[in-house]
C-alpha cells in the first residue's frame, strides 16, 4: 500500500552531510531572530541566540524499530532490570511478547533520553504520572535551561519512538496501517465516525480508493491522538472536538471546538513501511488541570513562546535497544556474575 500521495514528509536516517549541526544551528538562531523582530520583541539579537541554542538540546526525536529484536529470556529480563521495581510491572503486565517488547522500550526510550539531555543518572530520574497516565519528569533545578521539559512516547507495529520539547507541549503518535480482514474499509471506519467532524469525515469518505480512505482515516486519527496526548487528556477524550485542516498534508492546523489555535504547530511523516508519525507541539496553557500542575511554567512573553514554537522539527534518529542500556548497569551485571 502506498502511502505518499501530497508530498508527504518521510523520515530518514540522519546523516552528517544531511544535518550538520552547524547548518542546523545557524538556521535555528537565524529563524528565531527573525520571529524577534517580527513580534516586536523586547530582548535583543543576541539574548534571542543564547535561548535558541541553549533551548536547542531540548528538541529530541527517537525512533526504535523493534521488529528485528528477538530477546531471549534472560536478555529481556536484563534489559527490564534497568528500569525502577516500580517501573517492571507497566511492563510484565503484558501477555504477548510483542506488548511486553513496546512496552519495555517505551520506557527505556524515556530515561535514556531523560539521561543523555539532563545528565541525570538512571538511578535518580523520577518519571511519575498524571491521573490520566500522562508521564512527566520530577527534575526540579535539573531543568534549569528548559522552561518546561517534557516528552511523549508512542508505539504500535514495529516501531517505538519518542519526542521532547524544552519549553512547549509535545505530543507523539504511531500508527500502524493495518487493513481490516473481517470488515470493510467502510465498516471499519464507522466505527470511529463520532471522533471527526463532518468536514474531516467527508474528506476520508471521499479520498477515492479503499486504501486511500484507509490511509487519510489514520492520518487524521494519528493527529488528534499527538494533540490529546500533548496535552494530557485521554487518548480518546474530546477528539471529536478537535479538527484538522492542511495544505496536502502540510501547513497542518488545528480547530478545537470551533476556534483556531494559532498556537500550535504539527507534522505528519512516514516512518517506515505502513507507519505514520505525527508530532504536536503546542502552548503549555492548552494543558489539561492535573497535567498544568507538573509543568514549571504556563505563560511565556509572546517573543520567548514564538522561539520555541519554531524551533526546527529535528528528524527522528535511530536508537537500538542495546543503546539504551547504560554502560553503567552493564559493568554493574558483569561484577556480579564474575563475584
Amino acid at each position: 500500500m502506498k502511502l505518499g500521495c501530497c508530498n508527504l514528509n518521510r523520515w530518514e536516517h540522519p546523516t552528517a552531510e544531511q544535518s550538520p549541526a552547524k547548518r542546523k544551528r545557524e538556521f535555528f538562531c537565524l529563524q528565531s531572530i527573525f520571529y524577534g523582530f517580527f513580534f516586536n520583541s523586547k530582548l535583543s539579537s543576541s539574548c534571542l541566540v543564547g535561548l535558541c541554542i541553549t533551548m536547542e538540546r531540548g528538541v529530541q526525536r527517537w525512533v526504535v524499530n523493534i521488529s528485528g529484536w528477538d530477546p531471549s529470556p534472560q536478555d529481556f529480563s536484563f534489559a527490564l532490570s534497568v528500569l525502577p521495581s516500580v517501573e517492571q510491572p507497566s511492563v510484565t503486565r503484558f501477555v504477548q511478547m510483542e506488548d511486553r517488547k513496546r512496552a519495555l522500550v517505551s520506557r527505556l526510550l524515556q530515561y535514556a533520553l531523560v539521561n543523555e539531555v539532563l545528565a541525570i543518572p538512571y538511578d535518580e530520574i523520577i518519571i511519575k504520572r498524571t491521573l490520566e497516565g500522562k508521564p512527566y519528569l520530577e527534575c526540579g533545578d535539573v531543568c534549569a535551561d528548559f522552561p518546561n521539559f517534557n516528552f511523549n512516547a508512542s508505539h504500535h507495529g514495529d516501531y517505538v519512538a519518542i519526542a521532547s520539547e524544552p519549553l512547549c507541549l509535545v505530543g507523539l503518535d504511531i500508527v500502524s496501517i493495518v487493513i481490516p480482514q473481517k470488515e470493510t474499509v467502510i465498516e471499519f471506519i464507522q466505527n470511529f465516525s463520532s471522533y471527526f467532524s463532518s468536514f474531516e469525515w467527508d474528506s476520508i469518505v471521499n479520498a477515492g480508493t479503499s486504501d486511500d480512505i484507509l490511509i487519510e482515516f489514520y492520518r487524521y486519527w494519528c493527529l488528534k491522538e499527538a494533540y490529546v496526548k500533548a496535552i494530557g487528556s485521554g487518548v480518546a477524550y474530546g477528539l471529536d472536538r478537535v479538527e484538522f485542516h492542511h495544505s496536502c498534508w502540510t501547513n497542518i492546523s488545528v480547530n478545537v471546538e470551533g476556534k483556531a489555535m494559532k498556537e500550535w504547530r504539527f507534522w505528519l511523516l512516514e516512518l517506515g513501511k505502513g507507519h505514520l508519525v505525527s508530532i504536536a507541539r503546542g502552548h503549555p496553557r492548552s494543558a489539561t488541570e492535573s497535567y498544568m500542575r507538573t509543568l514549571k511554567q504556563a505563560e511565556f512573553g509572546e517573543e520567548e513562546y514564538n522561539a520555541a514554537l519554531h524551533l526546527p522539527n529535528v528528524r527522528f534518529v535511530s536508537r537500538t535497544v542495546e543503546q539504551l542500556i547504560p554502560v553503567s548497569h552493564k559493568d554493574r551485571v558483569h561484577r556480579t556474575s564474575i563475584s
